[in-house]
């Protein structure tokens, strides 16, 4: 069904990792304080997250609709195929994953759990309103939004070891 996003993003993922080598390359003839590291994250963010942008954006026939219930939505999953929930709160969780991962390593305003969050959340709002806005056949969800935030703050919280060491010790209360 998504043959269209999976064997461009799977073909994209040399050239993910030539661009990223040659930035890094290039960032650190310039000098630049965390070249291999901000050039990973420049790269894979993007490469990580348009593939699932591109899945959630695609229309879909049916007349869409809002869903603004929490928990409504991953409640009726219980009903369905143990597989389609799977695919369903795993796509969810994997949509902002890359950025949850990788946005604390590219910069230190983004460094903990509340930031990607946040961040998340404002993507995945976009996202849905996009959905809703442009009429693509699907529904926008409060809970695919809760997935996707959840989704960058657990990748952010499972990269922690990545990022967390460049994070400056707080003195005081």
């Amino acid at each position: 069904m998504w043959g269209h996003v999976i064997l461009p993003a799977a073909l994209g993922l040399p050239v993910a990792a030539l661009l990223t080598r040659l930035l890094a390359r290039h960032r650190t003839r310039r000098g630049h304080p965390a070249p291999i590291r901000t050039a990973v994250a420049d790269i894979l963010i993007p490469a990580g997250t348009l593939p699932w942008l591109w899945m959630i954006l695609t229309p879909q026939p049916g007349p869409g609709g809002v869903s603004l219930l929490p928990f409504h939505d991953l409640a009726a999953l219980a009903g369905v195929a143990p597989r389609t929930a799977f695919v369903q709160v795993g796509g969810n969780l994997l949509v902002f994953a890359a950025l949850g991962a990788l946005l604390p390593a590219r910069s230190a305003r983004f460094a903990g759990l509340a930031p990607v969050a946040l961040t998340a959340a404002g993507g995945s709002l976009l996202v849905e309103l996009l959905q809703y806005g442009l009429r693509l056949g699907r529904v926008a969800s409060v809970d695919d939004l809760l997935l996707n935030t959840a989704g960058a703050a657990l990748a952010a919280a499972v990269s922690r070891p990545w990022w967390a060491p460049r994070i400056p010790a707080r003195i005081g209360p």
